[in-house]
């Protein structure tokens, strides 16, 4: 179906993707940004700002733009953050999540229409896992303050969905990077410093637990995922990953390949980057999603890699030459 959709935190990684492919589908997109907010968007979405901590004016908005479809992505996202910030990040994360669905269903009381609603979950919900691959049936172990945030999150759009029948979904997605993620994640973080490295902009780069194992896959094609699953003819909740894992030190390896260096000679570890609960490794199996929706992962892991260091290292060399 198109029509109109509404996506929150749109001046994120996934939010500027999603925004696109919807636009190219024919939607009249809307997003929801904090006050404040900046990002790259599209001056052919409409820009709305709310607070999820507050959530007062979600009802208003609502009714102005009557959307078919909701894509609920904002959140504080980073995870060692949520270490420093417990209790923010609980409020925006979790109550935030809660805040909107309330508000969607009082809105389908009063207008009766029927709104696709979407959940941003995480594969940090699963943490210390009890099992290798994860699924959508893999208990959950969060081992941060995002992660259980997440997990509340996750159930509250599970309630919804059974005790309103509200079309609610959640996409259990396991990491997913692009030239768009923020520089504070480690992915981009050193893609960043390596592009500057190379062009002798930076001497070397900090970074914490360099055996962590992540599945990693490319935003492009997990916000086709997030369209998918509102497109089934039943809500319901979906794994999306590659089925493969890689180290923070393998992506290094990549990285700094591709520009001919040898990150040996730049990476210090900085105990203080590390995170006070450690999630070692998380793979996921998406039989289910490949099955149910037809999605498939297209961009590899040596191509991610490659697209963002090409991305940083054009970005560098714009430094470099405005520094003269």
């Amino acid at each position: 179906m198109t029509g109109t959709a509404l996506v929150t935190g749109i001046t994120g990684q996934d939010g500027t993707y999603l925004a696109e492919l919807l636009l190219d589908k024919g939607y009249r997109v809307h997003g929801l940004a904090p006050v404040g907010g900046g990002g790259h968007v599209t001056d052919r979405t409409t820009l709305h700002y709310a607070d999820l901590g507050d959530g007062s004016n979600l009802g208003t908005l609502l009714d102005q733009i009557a959307p078919d479809e909701v894509y609920h992505l904002a959140a504080q996202s980073h995870v060692r953050l949520s270490f420093d910030l417990p209790v923010y990040t609980a409020d925006i994360t979790g109550l935030g999540t809660l805040r909107l669905l309330e508000a969607i269903r009082l809105y389908q009381e009063r207008s009766g229409r029927r709104v696709r609603f979407y959940q941003a979950s995480s594969s940090e919900m699963f943490g210390k896992a009890v099992e290798t691959p994860q699924t959508e049936t893999t208990r959950f172990h969060p081992r941060s303050p995002y992660a259980c945030a997440k997990v509340f999150a996750y159930w509250q759009t599970v309630n919804y969905r059974e005790a309103y029948g509200m079309f609610a979904s959640n996409g259990i997605l396991f990491n997913h990077e692009s030239p768009r993620r923020g520089e504070s994640f480690v992915t981009r973080k050193i893609t960043l410093a390596a592009a500057r490295i190379k062009l002798g902009l930076q001497e070397k780069l900090r970074l914490g637990n360099l055996d962590a194992r992540r599945d990693w896959g490319f935003a492009g094609d997990y916000v086709d995922a997030m369209w998918r699953m509102l497109q089934h003819s039943e809500a319901d909740d979906f794994v999306i990953a590659t089925g493969q894992t890689h180290s923070v030190r393998e992506f290094l390896d990549e990285v700094f390949a591709t520009l001919d260096l040898d990150w040996h000679d730049y990476v210090e570890i900085d105990e203080a980057l590390f995170r006070p609960a450690e999630v070692d490794v998380l793979r996921g199996d998406s039989a289910k999603a490949r099955r149910v929706l037809g999605w498939e992962p297209r961009v590899d892991f040596r191509e991610l890699a490659r697209l963002m260091t090409e991305h940083d290292l054009k970005l560098a060399r714009a430094e470099a030459m405005a520094a003269g």
